[in-house]
């Protein structure tokens, strides 16, 4: 069984962002409440978690989220990077340290960023414990085969990562940050059961895919499911639900889907 739970579906402000007042800021719907994106995949081996967002302490909370075996990074974005620092209480909780995986741009930005990680520090309040591995594809975490690919966010490749549950066959493909799928991408986007990715507001963005971009790479791939994230203020959840097809519809921060 694959389990997905949704951390996070909000763009790098979040919603309500700061000094809004819109009717989406504003809303009582809690699935209008988004946080900075962020996904755990669940299987029975292990869990993994899809990049470290300023909010990841408060998403670990919300969601019970109690065990993190490995991280994959899309990219360094601030919305999806700055939370790393939190994985140090999955080090207590789990009595070892965290493999990281990213690219190699990724993996330095994050020895910059983190620098205090790896040099030696007074002991203080603790540290995260982290092993860097340069990821590879396609590679095997967790029971689960995990595929990386690049897509573009503006002119950024930025990986996206694509999971294979081998006893079961289920798949499912986390896209986020994207304005453009060139075609070897797409080729790892076909036959999933669950597609999870960017629209970031209905008109086209710079670096993100607008609702109608989005909706048409979804009619070509054709996934059983797919997710909308990255969402911004400008999408209020039940509107969004009537405007899309059945099988298509905005995530919501703490929603969980099994796949089994």
């Amino acid at each position: 069984m694959l389990e997905i739970i949704i951390l996070g579906s909000g763009t790098s402000h979040g919603v309500p962002m700061i000094g809004c007042d819109c009717a989406v800021c504003r809303s009582n719907d809690p699935r209008n409440k988004r946080t900075r994106p962020s996904i755990a995949v669940k299987s029975p081996s292990g869990t993994i978690l899809v990049d470290t967002p300023p909010e990841l302490r408060l998403q670990a909370i919300a969601c019970n989220l109690r065990a993190v075996d490995a991280v994959l990074f899309t990219h360094t974005h601030a919305d999806h990077l700055m939370g790393l620092d939190d994985l140090r209480r999955y080090n207590d909780l789990m009595g070892k340290e965290i493999p990281i995986y990213g690219d190699a741009s990724t993996l330095e930005d994050i020895r910059r960023v983190f620098r205090y990680v790896f040099i030696e520090t007074q002991a203080g309040g603790g540290k995260p414990r982290l092993q860097l591995f340069e990821v590879k594809s396609p590679m095997e975490l967790c029971g689960l085969i995990i595929e990386a690919f690049y897509v573009l966010h503006g002119n950024l490749p930025v990986l996206a990562y694509r999971f294979h549950h081998p006893q079961t066959q289920r798949c499912m493909a986390y896209v986020t940050d994207v304005s453009h799928i060139p075609p070897e991408a797409m080729e790892k986007l076909y036959h999933l059961d669950l597609l999870i990715i960017d629209a970031v507001r209905y008109e086209p963005h710079p670096t993100h895919f607008g609702l109608w971009q989005t909706l048409e790479v979804i009619e070509q791939l054709q996934p059983k499911q797919a997710l909308l994230t990255h969402l911004s203020h400008r999408f209020d959840h039940a509107t969004l639900c009537a405007e899309t097809p059945e099988h298509v519809n905005p995530a919501y921060d703490g929603q969980v889907i099994c796949l089994e």
